[in-house]
């Protein structure tokens, strides 16, 4: 456990998976002599790859671009699974000095600046014991979906059902699926990951889906990232291969953006070529909606459609009429038999980790303000929250996130200001929605997001490209007040 030899800490942290640990290294490499704390609520480094534990469990985007600049991946595959990601992240923190600024079993209830002190004064519980700290500077690495609960809808008749109903986000470690039937009810990223970890140990497996999603298989390995790793140092190999997996994923995304139409034709014959001939493609894997209004899912080695054509998983399109005492009674009338159902139906949203944030006692509302650059927010000072994004690798933007709040933090102390914040000047742009998605969470919950607007730094990209640029010309001082 860390304990302040000061009266407060320069920057106090919050989170330590991916975004944490990222922000942390950034810091100290532009403020050497930073005073930090990391806080975290669970027991360990992770965050979202601590806590999803259910089989399959893998990044749905390449390592190579999810893992750090600064600190080169050292496996060969595109993509990674869950445990290999939190074991580097455990390794990152402790070879580069980060573990020991960690303080675990700590939850933030509460945060409020006092501009008479500019401090952040954090209400904690630390092992579920109150605790207050205060700090400069407040850092969320939260991520932006809930941790102690998933969305879960009512389904009608469900307390008719007699078998095991689980949430991926909450897996039991001693849920055992061999031999069983299971229903996993959804089509998004987690259903596609789980079908195929589940078919290969159950008796059969159903995906039971409202509507499609568009699926894009994408090899686990490459000859040019074997090539790069067995001819070029690992720092050199990593920075080519992320390069090029950062200028593939954008292309892909701004191609499936400006052509939808084409797109959709060469999503569709990928489906065809994987699966049984005759197999009715357009009713099981036709959205209606175009390419990455929904996030694209990601299917390695075209595993799904592969486990769909050998027969041991089977994609049922359809609304679910109720539940029996042995399964799912869909609108069709069929009845599927199930010793499992999983409730693969999304995230919640939430800013902020549901910190309550305010500024001389008044309440904040994430849903009321603007977001700068997408890590600030205004007129509130002295904070700064980490978010990725939505259609490339989450550390793409949590990385220029961490390096343009180190250049703010050492703007301010070389100039001797205590207290920092973006400001609209009173202007009211239109808004529009922090993510450009039109997934059910971000319909359910994206009015508790932050807004975006269309103008400066207020406006919320999603092109991790022109992002990159705008940052090597960023202006630490634009639309800011110091004091």
């Amino acid at each position: 456990m860390v304990h302040n030899d000061s009266e407060f800490f320069d920057v106090l942290i919050v989170g330590a998976g991916l975004s944490g640990i990222d922000a942390a290294y950034r810091l100290r490499e532009r403020n050497p002599d930073l005073k930090y704390l990391m806080v975290e609520q669970r027991e360990r480094i992770g965050g979202t790859w601590d806590l999803f534990r259910y089989p399959g469990v893998r990044s749905d985007s390449d390592i190579f671009t999810l893992s750090f600049p600064w600190n080169p991946w050292r496996g060969d595959r595109t993509m990674a699974t869950g445990g290999e990601i939190r074991d580097y992240l455990e390794n990152t923190a402790r070879d580069f000095g980060i573990y020991p600024h960690i303080q675990f079993s700590t939850e933030v209830v509460s945060a409020n600046f006092d501009t008479d002190t500019d401090l952040w004064t954090v209400d904690l519980l630390v092992d579920d014991e109150p605790r207050t700290e205060r700090a400069r500077m407040l850092y969320l690495c939260t991520g932006y979906f809930r941790y102690d609960a998933g969305y879960r809808p009512d389904f009608p008749g469900e307390e008719d059902y007699a078998g095991t109903m689980v949430h991926p986000q909450f897996w039991p470690e001693d849920l055992d699926h061999t031999g069983k039937k299971v229903v996993v009810i959804g089509s998004g990223a987690t259903a596609v990951t789980l079908i195929p970890a589940l078919a290969a140990d159950a008796e059969h497996v159903v995906m039971l889906q409202r509507s499609p999603s568009y699926l894009f298989p994408y090899p686990w390995t490459d000859p040019m990232t074997n090539l790069a790793q067995r001819l070029l140092p690992k720092q050199l190999a990593h920075d080519l291969i992320r390069y090029r997996n950062v200028a593939i994923t954008m292309a892909l995304y701004l191609f499936c953006r400006r052509f939808p139409k084409t797109a959709r034709r060469l999503i569709r014959r990928l489906a065809v070529h994987y699966l049984p001939k005759g197999y009715d493609v357009d009713k099981h894997f036709k959205p209606a909606y175009e390419p990455w209004d929904q996030r694209l899912c990601v299917i390695p080695d075209a595993d799904f459609y592969k486990t769909v054509g050998d027969g041991s998983a089977e994609v049922v399109t359809d609304t679910i009429a109720g539940f029996t005492e042995h399964g799912v009674r869909v609108s069709s009338g069929r009845v599927l038999d199930a010793d499992i159902v999983v409730t693969a139906t999304g995230l919640d949203l939430v800013a902020f980790g549901g910190i309550a944030l305010s500024v001389d006692g008044e309440a904040v509302d994430p849903g009321d303000r603007y977001g700068y650059r997408a890590y600030l927010l205004n007129d509130v000072p002295n904070f700064a929250w980490s978010v990725g994004y939505t259609n490339a690798s989450w550390t793409l933007r949590v990385d220029l996130t961490s390096k343009a709040v180190a250049d703010l933090v050492a703007h301010m102390r070389s100039n001797g200001y205590t207290r920092a914040y973006p400001t609209l000047n009173g202007r009211q742009p239109e808004a529009h929605a922090f993510f450009e998605l039109d997934s059910g969470y971000v319909k359910r919950s994206g009015h508790r997001m932050p807004k975006a607007a269309h103008e400066g730094p207020w406006h919320v990209r999603h092109n991790a490209f022109l992002d990159a640029v705008d940052a090597r010309r960023y202006d630490v001082t634009e639309e800011m007040r110091f004091s």
